[in-house]
């Protein structure tokens, strides 16, 4: 049985698709606020970011005829793919590569895991924007996105290795920013 929630949002997916603007703007925001953040786990620069969510939704707008509503959440999830994929067009066109070479960059030591408890949901998601961008692209599409390794690699032209790599660096820098963190502040 459908639940208010779905046929609200089935009708408002209508009546977008119609060229309805209340509908658009009902749907905008209701969700422009969960696809800006989505937008700045990838793009850091709040120019850009916002520049991403815009084109995103008007994306989104002009695809409502190729979107299939399969129940509660899948609207959101749809959205959020669109914005994913802009932020990695993005990224993909300032033409720097998304792998770092570098000493400053520690080894993987580990496999601790310092865990969350105590750390707020902000500085955790302050820590993983301040990831250096490759580092901070291949943890998102693999912890957020749940994309294995050799999706990642296709998506952002780098080799499957290279992912893991990268996923295993950016895990080892939060784990000592955590560490760090428990530290000062538990």
């Amino acid at each position: 049985m459908k639940g208010f929630q779905d046929i609200r949002e089935q009708e408002l997916i209508e009546r977008a698709r119609g060229g309805d603007r209340g509908a658009m703007e009902s749907i905008y925001r209701s969700y422009s606020g969960y696809l800006n953040a989505v937008c700045s786990r990838y793009v850091t620069d709040g120019d850009e970011a916002r520049d991403v969510l815009q084109e995103s939704f008007i994306r989104i707008f002009s695809s409502l005829d190729k979107f299939e509503y399969r129940g509660e959440g899948s609207l959101k999830g749809w959205m959020s793919k669109i914005v994913v994929n802009r932020s990695l067009k993005l990224l993909r066109s300032h033409k720097r590569s998304l792998t770092l070479a570098g000493a400053d960059i520690p080894d993987v030591e580990d496999d601790s895991n310092p865990g969350f408890d105590g750390v707020p949901e902000k500085v955790i998601m302050d820590m993983i924007r301040s990831l250096p961008e490759g580092y901070r692209t291949v943890f998102n599409l693999h912890v957020l996105e749940d994309l294995p390794h050799k999706e990642i690699g296709r998506l952002l032209g780098i080799k499957e290795n290279s992912s893991a790599s990268q996923y295993l660096r950016a895990r080892a820098i939060l784990a000592k920013q955590i560490t760090e963190y428990k530290k000062t502040h538990c």
